[in-house]
Order: structure tokens, then C-alpha cells, then sequence
């Protein structure tokens, strides 16, 4: 069996500041409005929604390490008829699939949807979780593109050499 190796190296070498961005997104993502659990579920049902091995085995690492029961993190693929999340975990689980999921009928946002997160976030809540799901969307196109090696420690989960 060959060893499993990414596509790229790591992109840190071609771009010093992706740490930094990468920290202020985070902390920006993580900073109180909303439980770090719904982030890590959002993140989750992205990684699953866009096929990402590497991203839906890091979450529910992630998930996992929070202390999440194994029923949640299972159910996030099928969420809308499990009985295990809030309500205000499902319109996070909502607006992640409207902003990665085609709306052949209209806005992908529709105003009563965000009426409906409206009433369970603030203003601050509801930027945390645009944010949040920015920072996935930042991060979808490394995993399907590099293609890091999932389940590996960040900073050695990319081929050793480049290409070139």
C-alpha cells in the first residue's frame, strides 16, 4: 500500500500570513456568541455537503474532543429530522446548507430564513456564524485541492516536498 500523501506542501511556506489569517479567523469564529460546538457542527455538515474526507474527520475530531456525544455527530448528515440539536443549532445547520447548496427557486439566503436565524442569534451571534462559515469556505478549497492528509496533526498533514 502506498504511503498517503497530499497533493501540496504545505501552503505556509508559499504564504507566511495564511498563519495569522488563519488564527484571526479562528478567533474571530470562536470568540463567545456562539458555542464552539454549533461552529464545529456547521463545519461538519460543510465538510460533508462539499465531500471533504479531511474536513469531516477533523470536525468530528474536533466534536469529539468537546465531548459530543457520537448520536450528534452521526446525525448531523440527516440533522432535519434528528432529534438531537436546538433549534438555533439547526438554523446554523440551515444556513450552512443554503450558502454551499444551490436555490434553483431564488436567493440561496431567503429573508425568511434569515428572519427565522434572526430569532435566535443577534446581530453579533449571526456574524459570528457568517464568519464561521466563511472560515470553512475559506478552508474547503485547500482540503479538495491539496488534498491534506486527514486524521494528521496540523503541520504534518502535507507532503514533506513540493512538486517542483
Amino acid at each position: 500500500m502506498t504511503e498517503l500523501q497530499s497533493r501540496l506542501p504545505d501552503p505556509m511556506s508559499h504564504f507566511p500570513g495564511m498563519g495569522a489569517l488563519a488564527v484571526g479567523m479562528t478567533k474571530a469564529a470562536h470568540n463567545g456568541a456562539i458555542p464552539d460546538t454549533t461552529v464545529h457542527l456547521v463545519h461538519l455538515r460543510a465538510g460533508q455537503l462539499v465531500g471533504s474526507t479531511y474536513h469531516t474527520v477533523r470536525q468530528t475530531e474536533n466534536l469529539r474532543g468537546a465531548g459530543e456525544t457520537e448520536d450528534r455527530i452521526t446525525a448531523v448528515a440527516s440533522w432535519r429530522d434528528a432529534p438531537f440539536f436546538t433549534d438555533a443549532e439547526r438554523i446554523a445547520l440551515e444556513l450552512v446548507e443554503a450558502v454551499l447548496t444551490p436555490n434553483p427557486s431564488g436567493e440561496r439566503v431567503p429573508d425568511e430564513l434569515f428572519a427565522r436565524a434572526s430569532a435566535h442569534y443577534d446581530d453579533k451571534a449571526l456574524w459570528t456564524l457568517t464568519v464561521a462559515i466563511g472560515q470553512i469556505c475559506f478552508f474547503i478549497p485547500v482540503a479538495l485541492i491539496a488534498r491534506p492528509i486527514p486524521g494528521t496533526p496540523i503541520g504534518r498533514n502535507y507532503s514533506p516536498v513540493s512538486r517542483r
